[in-house]
């Protein structure tokens, strides 16, 4: 191949890459349709009366989910950190459960102060955030086909890492359930009507049937490996928005 056309055909590539998309962003019409009013979610059968019950409250919980990019032309391209802070479910302390959701269409992508809490040194154009939620959306996630993520955890013993406890969890996305451990540092509050829960670990999008997002034959890639972490409060006696919201696909 010509000189002239190999650096056409890398310049070229470089504009791509540095987009973290091969497209340019579609028009929002063609993204997943804005979530809808939904029947009341189902309470978890652990949830039995007696059994003091806390709810989640979305405007002071965080799920962040980091991925990293890979290949041989990774440093063309960026990191991403996606976050939902509409979470919704319920804790009950004395057992050990909790149940929560989230959907994917309500994740935002990239905020940068949250970039920058991760260590995330780049910063991607706002056509490249539009283009890495349309792919993150429609291309690898299939949100509109597989709209929720769900987590069910439960303390099956004393088993505890550091200063935390470590959960079982049931997580479900993109149609595939995995049960993972999960360590959780977990505070209560004196009179038992509140708790802020913490955590992370990894896992990897292949486990759930994803695929992880790669153009040029993989020379630019996001990596299998995400890094999952949450913060989250729940109190007694609130109305959490959104906990009409049921799970489905």
């Amino acid at each position: 191949m010509p000189h002239a056309h190999r650096r056409l055909l890398l310049a070229c590539a470089c504009a791509l890459l540095a987009a973290c998309s091969p497209f340019a962003p579609p028009p929002a019409a063609s993204l997943p349709a804005a979530p809808v009013a939904a029947p009341a979610m189902q309470a978890p059968p652990w949830q039995q009366p007696g059994v003091r019950i806390l709810h989640i409250a979305p405007q002071d919980s965080l799920l962040t989910i980091t991925v990293r990019r890979g290949g041989a032309l990774a440093r063309l391209g960026h990191d991403h950190v996606v976050a939902s802070r509409t979470l919704q479910g319920v804790v009950a302390p004395a057992p050990g459960r909790a149940q929560f959701q989230f959907r994917l269409d309500e994740m935002s992508v990239d905020e940068a102060s949250l970039r920058q809490a991760a260590g995330l040194t780049t910063t991607p154009s706002a056509d490249a955030i539009a283009g890495t939620r349309h792919n993150m959306l429609v291309r690898v996630l299939e949100a509109e086909r597989y709209p929720w993520v769900r987590i069910d955890a439960r303390r099956i013993d004393a088993r505890r890492t550091g200063d935390g406890d470590v959960l079982d969890a049931d997580i479900t996305l993109h149609g595939v359930t995995r049960t993972v451990q999960l360590p959780v540092r977990i505070e209560m509050a004196a009179d038992g009507r509140s708790l802020q829960a913490s955590g992370s670990l990894l896992l990897k999008q292949s486990d759930f049937g994803i695929v992880p997002f790669a153009v040029l034959g993989g020379a630019m890639a996001v990596q299998d490996q995400m890094e999952l972490a949450f913060r989250i409060t729940a109190r007694q006696e609130i109305s959490a928005p959104g906990s009409g919201a049921s799970p489905g696909r």
